[in-house]
């Protein structure tokens, strides 16, 4: 280790993971489910901070990550439209975020944490929603992916066992949303 200036993990000694402008960031490669994952190895690309792309290329963007199975890499999209969209959207796409989050922890094992933000997510759109007065922000069933949160986390809690996220998404536009059937 010591006479090759890397550390164990594969990253030189020394030194922190930064971007472009020198702000520290992990670079480590992560999976499917945002895990990290040694120096080196095979990794999930991650999804470019900081995009700025239009509510619809946003749904369709993290609609495809979940179908994928890789809610983390959706919280992230739906994260950039939270941080660059209109201030009176931005807790609607949070809450969207927090969805993606649950159903990534759902999905790695922490089911409490899973099922405490499915909650908290599905509170918040539809938080959104009822202040809003929009039904269908951006086509977006608000109503029907929230009842999907809220049961996604009653089964995680009942049955306490990690979820499929891929076989779970969410289907965000109206006249899909919910879960995809055979998901359990």
């Amino acid at each position: 280790m010591g006479s090759t200036g890397e550390t164990g993990s594969g990253r030189p000694s020394g030194t922190r993971d930064r971007d472009g402008e020198g702000r520290a960031r992990n670079a480590r490669p992560r999976d499917g489910l945002g895990r990290p994952l040694p120096y080196g190895a095979d990794g999930v690309p991650r999804q470019p901070e900081g995009v700025v792309r239009t509510p619809e290329e946003t749904v369709a963007q993290a609609q495809r990550l979940l179908d994928e199975g890789k809610p983390f890499h959706a919280h992230e999209v739906f994260e950039d439209a939270w941080k660059s969209g209109p201030d009176r959207e931005r807790e609607l796409w949070r809450g969207l975020a927090q969805l993606a989050v649950g159903l990534t922890h759902a999905a790695r094992g922490n089911l409490t944490g899973g099922a405490r933000l499915l909650r908290r997510g599905a509170g918040a759109a539809e938080a959104w929603v009822s202040e809003a007065g929009q039904a269908l922000p951006h086509g977006i069933d608000v109503v029907g992916v929230a009842s999907w949160a809220r049961e996604l986390a009653e089964e995680v809690e009942r049955d306490g066992r990690a979820v499929d996220a891929g076989a779970r998404a969410p289907r965000l536009r109206a006249g899909g949303a919910g879960r995809r059937s055979g998901g359990r």
